[in-house]
């Protein structure tokens, strides 16, 4: 079940928060959990042993960390080994011993992907990591502890919550202490149908035009290849951080505040400011548990550039066990290198605005990098982004401009700060009718997507895959 479908807007939602909101506050956590656990079942119930084995042994680990401090080392050895151990074999033990080492598919290997393994493994190491660190404290009630990992909204798909981040709003549910905010409810509700608009109404979109484009590169041409590299880097951006903001907002409703995970990341003016800025939570969790303990930037030139290339290689995995996945990564990692210690003065005397003007096409090429899983569509792809031949647009690549135009210069209008300084601008100078157009225009989104879910037969949502 998606955030952007039927079931889930008119069925699960309106039920979930009528019982949630009805119920005594000190049974909401236990209501939490259950229906999460509903939630991940629905199309998933095969893992749900797996979800729940992932809670048992991070929660009984991180608690013998804690108790038992001079074997710490070995309890935290143990429980992240498990949860790498969890990750590489639902993940990529099939990829590897099917399509590298060429063995027949047994009965053992996993057919399928766990949904939001690559989340909440990620979470449940971070909550052992911090208890081992000594910043977390361990948390002896293990329906609170099930309800931080399997909490709904941000399980499929991030952001990547850290206990921290939340241990004092959880606590207070269970306890019965925290209640419900009418303003927060109203602003959870407006970031998640914003959310919903920008998965709908402009990822959808302007993802069918990336789907014409991408069936058929060679008759592309040049312009038309790169305009549908540009439309793929816009899709990417709304279907994912669409689908943060409804988490978001979600969380925001029942009391939680999530970290951001996005900030306008195409308006960036470096590669380094795009990564402080796109899948936020991600970026900060390798910073945190894996570059800073590597020795981050604080032993010399090399070891900085080894450090990078490790994280970079890593992120790659992360997203999957293809090998495009790892130079996409790498891809990155060379950018880093090279702004970081080659053009860093030079980058710095070109004005801000050309610089991001600059960066959309690197963006764009490492999203087709992303995008294709074999060697040879990508090739293929990426030769007509660079082959300068006639014609300069094919005749199907026009047709698709056309009938999408309108929709990906919104999609780039948007992507900016644009939307946000109008609402500002009118809301300082008139707060009563900016109020009054937040409400009709958050309504007539909700009505357009509803129409758009209604009559759409292409609704993806790209980070299903990891």
């Amino acid at each position: 079940m998606v955030f952007s479908s039927i079931s889930f807007i008119f069925f699960f939602l309106p039920v979930f928060f009528l019982c949630y909101y009805l119920l005594r506050r000190k049974w909401r956590v236990g209501f939490l959990l259950f229906a999460s656990l509903i939630f991940y079942s629905w199309g998933e119930l095969k893992y749900l042993p797996l979800m729940v084995t992932v809670i048992a042994v991070n929660y009984l680990f991180a608690l013998f960390t804690e108790r038992f401090p001079a074997r710490k080392r070995l309890f935290l050895i143990v429980a992240i080994a498990f949860d790498i151990g969890s990750l590489f074999f639902y993940k990529y033990f099939t990829p590897l011993a099917v399509n590298v080492l060429r063995l027949p598919r047994l009965g053992f290997f996993p057919d399928s992907l766990p949904l939001g393994i690559s989340f909440f493994t990620f979470q449940a190491m971070s909550y052992v990591i911090d208890v081992y660190r000594g910043t977390t404290k361990a948390q002896r009630n293990p329906l609170i502890f099930g309800t931080y990992i399997t909490m709904f909204p941000q399980l499929i798909a991030g952001p990547i919550v850290r206990y921290s981040d939340i241990e004092t709003q959880i606590n207070g549910l269970a306890a019965g202490t925290q209640r419900i905010d009418p303003k927060n409810v109203s602003d959870g509700i407006g970031i998640f149908l914003i959310g919903l608009s920008k998965k709908v109404l402009l990822g959808n979109m302007i993802g069918e035009a990336w789907q014409f484009l991408s069936a058929n590169p060679a008759d592309l041409g040049i312009l038309g290849s790169w305009f549908g590299a540009f439309c793929y880097t816009l899709q990417i951006y709304y279907d994912f951080s669409g689908y943060s903001d409804m988490a978001i907002g979600l969380g925001r409703m029942m009391g939680f505040s999530f970290p951001q995970n996005f900030d306008h990341p195409y308006t960036a003016t470096s590669v380094t400011d795009f990564w402080r800025r796109w899948h936020m939570t991600l970026s900060g969790f390798f910073r945190d548990y894996v570059y800073i303990p590597l020795g981050g930037s604080r032993r010399g030139t090399a070891r900085t550039i080894l450090n990078m290339f490790i994280v970079w290689a890593l992120t790659g995995l992360w997203h999957g066990a293809s090998i495009t996945f790892v130079i996409w990564g790498l891809y990155y990692w060379v950018f880093l290198v090279l702004e970081r210690f080659v053009f860093r003065r030079v980058l710095d005397k070109i004005p801000a605005w050309i610089r991001t003007v600059l960066l959309f096409p690197v963006f764009s090429a490492g999203w087709v990098i992303f995008y294709f899983d074999d060697f040879s569509e990508m090739g293929r792809y990426f030769a007509g982004m660079f082959r300068f031949a006639a014609p300069v647009v094919g005749t199907d690549a026009l047709s698709v401009v056309a009938s999408y135009w309108v929709w990906f210069v919104l999609g780039l209008l948007c992507a900016g700060y644009l939307p946000q300084k109008l609402f500002r601008a009118i809301e300082r100078k008139k707060p009563v009718l900016a109020s009054v157009c937040r409400v009709i225009g958050l309504t007539v989104l909700f009505l357009l997507c509803i129409a758009a879910l209604v009559r759409q037969s292409y609704n993806p949502f790209i980070y299903f895959r990891f």
